[in-house]
């Protein structure tokens, strides 16, 4: 026990605490240092009083209460407050035993023989070094992982961004997550709008052949077109002329794949037109023939051939020009290969092969026998040459090649319109001269003839025909085998400076 603290008379040698009294009023004043008495002990029960009435300290749990049927009954005084019930005995909730110093050798223990009491101490203060480490390693905790948790959902997001655009595209591209399958196509439409070169080629096609003409050391491919079911098939004169001078071979190959051996039927190198004839063959069409002095200008056309060997190839465009007088040929020594032609000017493009083929209007009729081209260094020839196209092809107009066409299927030969004179093909000036003499030094004017009947003399210069200008002779010999024999030309000549009108009859002459 320890001294200062009063005992009950009623419980000897157990320690009960004065319930209801504060260790200062329990305990008699005594003056501080005197010897043998001891302050600190009373000093140190109110101390603990305290404690355990404002519970800064509940180092032990309270002694447990007494049966108040077992219990002795402790006196009353009267004179203290705290000594009536429920103030007079101790029950639960009365204060905990008083506290004992922390150096006294009777403090608790745990078992490890810990003193509960110093142990406890620094736990029951707050702010103190220790714990501001603690807090502050917390937050730094806590900071790390609101750090680490933000990174996390930015990555997540940028992932999640970049799938979504890569499953965005791929659903843009494909349409869907489902394997592509294109659609199929439709039936196609019944036919072409009537005009369109798609329209007019495939009505013409079964009607164009190709020609392959070798003999005297030579080889040529040209173009032709069925003119009747007699196998009767206009071409050029210069596709045709190896296998005429050289005994040759020609081959005509149809739309079908089918072919057959031709022969010429008639030619004529003054027009570059020419008659072959297959025999045997059946199921033949005939290509329909238009009129070519209805064409104009700014027309839509077809050309059809098979330029470089290319049989069935289809090039459009329009009519550039009309009457447009051209030469080709010349290739001979004599010169008699050269053809004049009153040509029709179209910028389809035309290319060496496509020589005798047609040239058709919006209607599928043949206009035109394509047979020459402008070449890139403005030289002119038959389109059989090494010249590729430059937008200038001529073709020989349909009713002139009909007229020659039908002259040679009936008698071998085509004949001219003549005037009966000779030109000076020389002149520099403008107009077509009369020459003062023939080559074989006759008079330039035939006796008898078409000129002479008109009244023309050596030195004349024509300047007009049918109200067209004539600049020179070549467009002199255009413009008269443009016409048929027989048919009346109104002239413009100039003689002496003075210009006279005359009126001219064509003759005719079969010679090629």
């Amino acid at each position: 026990m320890d001294e200062g603290i009063p005992t009950s008379p009623e419980t000897p040698g157990d320690a009960v605490p004065a319930v209801g009294k504060r260790a200062e009023e329990m305990t008699p004043a005594v003056p501080s240092g005197a010897p043998g008495e001891e302050p600190h002990k009373a000093q140190g029960v109110r101390e603990a009083s305290e404690a355990g009435t404002e519970g800064d300290f509940a180092l032990e749990p309270p002694a447990p209460a007494a049966d108040p049927a077992e219990a002795p009954q402790q006196p009353r005084h009267a004179a203290d407050p705290y000594s009536t019930p429920p103030y007079g005995r101790p029950g639960p909730w009365a204060p905990a035993p008083p506290v004992q110093h922390p150096a006294s050798p009777t403090a608790p223990q745990d078992q490890a023989g810990h003193d509960l009491w110093t142990a406890q101490a620094p736990l029951q203060q707050a702010g103190t070094a220790e714990s501001a480490e603690v807090t502050e390693v917390t937050e730094r905790r806590r900071t790390r992982t609101r750090r680490t948790i933000v990174v996390g959902a930015l990555l997540l997001a940028a992932v999640s961004g970049a799938a979504g655009g890569l499953v965005g595209a791929y659903l843009e591209r494909t349409g869907g997550l489902e394997a592509v399958q294109l659609p199929q196509p439709g039936p196609p439409p019944p036919g072409r709008p009537p005009g369109s070169a798609a329209a007019i080629a495939a009505r013409a096609l079964p009607s164009v052949v190709t020609l392959h003409v070798s003999g005297a050391g030579e080889q040529a491919t040209g173009t032709g077109f069925v003119l009747d079911t007699r196998g009767h098939i206009l071409t050029n004169n210069h596709v045709v002329a190896p296998a005429v001078s050289g005994g040759g071979r020609i081959s005509v190959t149809f739309s079908s794949g089918a072919t057959a051996d031709a022969t010429v039927v008639g030619r004529d190198s003054c027009y570059d037109l020419a008659v072959v004839q297959v025999r045997g063959v059946r199921g033949l069409t005939p290509l329909p023939l238009g009129d070519s002095d209805d064409v104009r200008v700014g027309d839509p056309v077809v050309a059809i051939g098979a330029p470089f060997d290319l049989p069935g190839t289809v090039t459009a465009g329009i009519i550039s020009a009309t009457e447009r007088p051209i030469t080709s040929g010349g290739d001979g020594a004599d010169g008699s290969d050269v053809s004049y032609v009153d040509a029709l000017q179209t910028d389809a493009p035309i290319n060496p092969g496509n020589s005798g083929g047609p040239l058709l209007d919006f209607h599928a009729r043949a206009v035109g026998v394509n047979s020459a081209i402008r070449a890139a260094d403005g030289t002119g020839g038959r389109d059989g040459g090494p010249a590729g196209s430059v937008g200038l092809g001529f073709a020989i107009p349909i009713n002139q090649a009909k007229r020659v066409a039908e002259e040679l299927i009936n008698t071998g030969r085509a004949t001219h319109p003549v005037i009966g004179i000779t030109l000076d093909m020389h002149y520099t000036g403008d107009g077509a001269r009369i020459d003062d003499k023939a080559a074989d030094g006759g008079p330039a004017v035939t006796a008898g003839g078409p000129g002479a009947r008109a009244g023309l003399r050596a030195g004349d210069v024509v300047t007009g025909l049918d109200g067209l200008s004539v600049h020179s002779g070549e467009e002199l010999i255009v413009r008269t085998r443009a016409h048929r024999p027989g048919d009346r030309l109104n002239l413009i000549v100039e003689r002496a400076g003075a210009e006279k009108r005359l009126t001219l009859v064509l003759g005719s002459s079969d010679r090629n």
